[in-house]
């Protein structure tokens, strides 16, 4: 397989996903599951997604579609559209899955694929992580991953408008 096709591949819709969540789980694989924007990726997110990888064997990653980027972040984001950010994430070795959603909150997704570790970055605490709850209602757990000091997605377009 061309390393296009590969890369295309781990670019999923909800029911491809929830069927790979499935053969994933039957063999005995802990999957682990993030969300974000990630509109510049920079090296806070790798560091985010590297650390979230070694949680576990698979890395699910619910990326915001443009609507919900906008909804979240204003009008002027994102500044990379869709498809140029699932392909870039889906382009990473530790990314085993991409998978859009348009929902303000990523609660559908997780509660589709049941993941064995939710993972967010960041200010988050345990009460302001969407999907929590539901993890930990079968066992399942939940981890924070600090920021790296320095990295944000508006503190880059700041120093690219100040320039």
């Amino acid at each position: 397989m061309d390393k296009r096709s590969w890369i295309q591949r781990k670019i999923m819709s909800p029911d491809a996903l929830k069927f790979e969540a499935n053969v994933w789980r039957a063999a005995q694989k802990k999957i682990v599951f993030t969300n974000g924007c990630f509109d510049i990726l920079h090296h806070g997110h790798l560091e985010l997604l590297v650390q979230a990888a070694s949680l576990g064997n698979i890395l699910v990653l619910g990326l915001n579609t443009d609507q919900s980027v906008r909804q979240l972040k204003g009008p002027e984001r994102p500044v990379t559209n869709e498809q140029d950010r699932a392909f870039q994430l889906a382009s990473l070795l530790c990314v085993d899955s991409v998978c859009l959603f348009d929902e303000q909150t990523p609660l559908e997704l997780i509660e589709l694929i049941r993941p064995d570790v939710l993972v967010k970055g960041g200010d988050y605490t345990f009460e302001t992580i969407v999907g929590a709850d539901f993890v930990t209602s079968y066992g399942g757990s939940v981890a924070v991953i600090p920021f790296v000091e320095g990295y944000s997605t508006t503190s880059i377009l700041q120093r690219i408008k100040s320039l």
